[in-house]
């Protein structure tokens, strides 16, 4: 599932000013409501995480977390996922259950929580 992207830098300045923010040693997520009444996702790598492979690598990681956890109906939020140093080295399943507890810490649903039997 696509997400509408978070691609303008004001968008991004604002989401990291007024957005509440989660670390965890693999990732950091960004989250604050928007008026625009759907949820738009900005994934960045900074030169600090590696060359552009391991950028590329990193984002691609994100993304497939992403898609696996986050529903597409949750409202209007924008979110920023951030890699860090040791994302690109990581197993996609390391990710996802990092960006797993990332989304309860801010209390946004989790869709494979869902989807689990308990």
């Amino acid at each position: 599932m696509r997400y509408t992207p978070l691609n303008k830098n004001r968008d991004f300045t604002r989401t990291y000013a007024r957005g509440k923010s989660y670390v965890h040693p693999h990732l950091v997520l960004y989250v604050a409501k928007n008026r625009v009444g759907h949820t738009r996702v900005g994934l960045t790598a900074t030169k600090k995480v590696g060359g552009a492979v391991q950028r590329n690598r990193a984002r691609r990681v994100l993304r497939a977390a992403l898609a696996e956890h986050l529903p597409a109906d949750i409202g209007g939020y924008d979110i920023i996922l951030v890699a860090r140093g040791a994302t690109p080295h990581l197993k996609s399943t390391q990710v996802s259950r990092s960006l797993a507890a990332l989304l309860r810490r801010a209390g946004l649903p989790d869709k494979a929580a869902e989807g689990a039997p308990c």
